[in-house]
């Protein structure tokens, strides 16, 4: 039954339940026939006056009704940027209201739901491409080892290097696609703020890149203040970030260039730590999602460099989840620094 109708029949049973009491009212002499004819008269022209009365109020009524049904229709059909508009009582404006914040609220869910499944196709392909190629290198130069075709001893051994170092960059995509995951699961209340040494965690990490600096002709210069710098970061958290940033410097760094490693303090009592190196750099446009995952630019992120597009979004999550900052920007006349910030510990001296 429309709205309309339910008032128009509200309004009838209402004036046949006065007129049945007028009649009960004459029947017991409570009121004479003269009495009865004109309060009949009068209840029967009320309720006509009513319901024209009716007739004018409900059309807004409807008119508002039908519109928040309308959009309702058009989210349902898939026009999710269906809205209705604010107008009509009080009471219409706020169901408007509350109607167009579900819209938004459906069309912003839909629009993430949209990204993930994009974002969940493109890290299949990248998985795929960067797990085919060492599974694909170390079948081939398996093959070749079964087959005996390899009879000198120095090629055999190259081989045999190659399938190792192939298998150790399986094991390290797999340990980054794992940590990912953790740290995705992680909440800001299992983040532990145990200090790290700054410099202790440099020398810790200067013998792992010693091979591929040396292999390009690198050289890395370290600019610290004179005292220590304790940070609020767990050390292995804090070394996996400058890993992650120095493998980074190195990859895209030519041959024969300079990598400088700074940091400094802030009266804010925070320590900003930068990674600058003298390679291509990187475009403005692409500075912003140079941290997404599995994401790589046409020149500085090439698949050919080696790199499978994780390490910079997991220092992103570490260095968020001590409540800090990461960012790039253009270095001097060339390259790119990569930086970000961490709390100094209480108590540093």
């Amino acid at each position: 039954m429309k709205l309309r109708s339910y008032l128009l029949l509200a309004n009838t049973i209402s004036i046949a339940f006065i007129i049945v009491l007028l009649l009960v009212f004459f029947q017991y002499m409570l009121v004479t026939r003269e009495q009865l004819i004109w309060l009949g008269l009068a209840t029967v022209a009320a309720g006509i006056v009513s319901a024209f009365l009716f007739f004018l109020l409900i059309r807004p009524l409807e008119a508002s009704v039908r519109r928040v049904g309308e959009g309702a229709g058009r989210i349902a059909a898939g026009e999710l940027e269906a809205r209705v508009d604010r107008t009509g009582l009080a009471e219409f404006r706020l169901l408007a209201d509350q109607f167009n914040q579900m819209g938004a609220s459906l069309e912003q869910s839909f629009r993430q739901v949209k990204a993930a499944e994009s974002a969940q196709r493109e890290l299949v392909a990248n998985m795929a491409h960067d797990l085919r190629t060492p599974l694909a290198s170390m079948q081939s130069y398996a093959e070749a080892l079964e087959d005996g075709v390899i009879e000198d001893d120095a090629t055999y051994r190259r081989y045999l290097a190659t399938i190792r170092s192939e298998t150790v960059r399986l094991n390290e995509l797999i340990q980054d696609l794992f940590e990912l995951s953790t740290l995705d699961r992680r909440t800001d209340d299992q983040v532990e703020n145990v200090p790290a040494v700054l410099e202790d965690v440099l020398l810790e990490l200067h013998p792992r890149f010693s091979m591929g600096l040396d292999a390009k002709g690198l050289q890395l210069r370290v600019r610290l203040p004179e005292r220590s710098l304790r940070v609020n970061m767990l050390a292995r958290h804090l070394q996996r970030i400058l890993q992650n940033l120095i493998e980074n410097a190195i990859r895209y760094s030519p041959h024969n260039g300079i990598i400088v490693i700074a940091a400094e303090e802030r009266e804010d009592g925070v320590i900003r730590v930068s990674i600058t190196d003298e390679g291509a750099g990187i475009a403005e446009s692409e500075r912003e999602r140079i941290f997404e995952r599995f994401y790589r630019t046409d020149r500085a992120r090439s698949r050919e460099s080696g790199g499978a597009g994780i390490g910079l979004s997991i220092a992103k999550l570490l260095v968020e989840q001590y409540g800090g900052r990461i960012g790039v920007e253009q270095a001097e006349g060339q390259g790119s620094r990569f930086w970000f910030t961490v709390n100094e510990a209480q108590g540093n001296q």
